[in-house]
């Protein structure tokens, strides 16, 4: 065996040479096809470099949520989500279109968790995702701004398939920021998605993005190919909490 593993550990076929060693041991595989035993010993490697992969995008997307997904979304109360929407949108196919999402909806109604569940399911295909609320994205980039740092900035998240901007409008963008955030859009149009969730409704967005001009073009990119979903009722935190406490009492 050991001439093998040297040609494996060589090619980096550690789970394909794992998986030969337990066909080795198992008595089940001796009557399987010479064929078919080659085929599981691939598809052993090829799941273990995938799920490799996925975990990888898993650390590098910096989610809060990270067990987050779509059973887990609770659609028992009138909260202004659509079911056959989100089941579209858990299918991958906008970012196959690089089109946006826009979530918006007062705090703790489930903005966040639904964008996260959706980078999962993004992650699970292969796509990276990266999640970062706006207000910290704008401290990265005004710390990075005036040196090679600033583009490598933008240029590492030009590359993320789905960015979720997190906390759209919590304060008003300042010049800079807008422009900043003007780059960051004009980078992904018709390359990749965006998820932004906000407590504003889109019609205020306008005020909050400092220069007019600059503000009709960030909208007209974001906002024209979005799905758009504007979730209403109690925060789902407090739900749950009171659900808790009729449980213990």
């Amino acid at each position: 065996m050991q001439p093998i593993k040297n040609f494996t550990d060589e090619l980096k076929l550690y789970a394909f040479y794992d998986a030969l060693q337990e066909q080795l041991t198992q008595s089940v595989y001796d009557d399987m096809p010479f064929k078919d035993r080659v085929f599981s010993l691939l598809q052993a490697e090829s799941l273990t470099r995938q799920n490799r992969r996925i975990a990888q995008l898993q650390k590098e997307a910096k989610l809060h949520e990270r067990t987050a997904r779509f059973e887990e979304i609770d659609f028992s109360t009138s909260r202004g989500l659509h079911k056959p929407m989100l089941i579209d949108l858990f299918s991958n196919q906008y970012l196959q279109h690089n089109r946006n999402i826009i979530l918006t909806g007062p705090t703790g109604t489930g903005k966040s968790y639904i964008a996260q569940a959706l980078a999962n399911k993004a992650m699970v295909h292969g796509h990276s995702a990266l999640y970062l609320r706006v207000p910290r994205l704008m401290q990265l980039l005004s710390s990075a701004r005036g040196d090679d740092e600033y583009l490598k900035t933008l240029a590492k998240l030009k590359r993320i398939k789905l960015l979720i901007l997190d906390d759209f409008g919590v304060s008003p963008l300042k010049a800079g920021e807008a422009r900043d955030l003007l780059e960051i859009v004009e980078d992904r149009t018709n390359n990749s998605s965006l998820i932004i969730t906000s407590q504003l409704p889109i019609q205020e967005w306008h005020s909050h993005l400092h220069n007019p001009t600059i503000a009709d073009a960030i909208l007209d990119r974001i906002v024209h190919n979005a799905y758009k979903i504007e979730l209403q009722g109690e925060s789902q935190r407090k739900l749950k909490s009171k659900k808790k406490e009729e449980v213990e009492a």
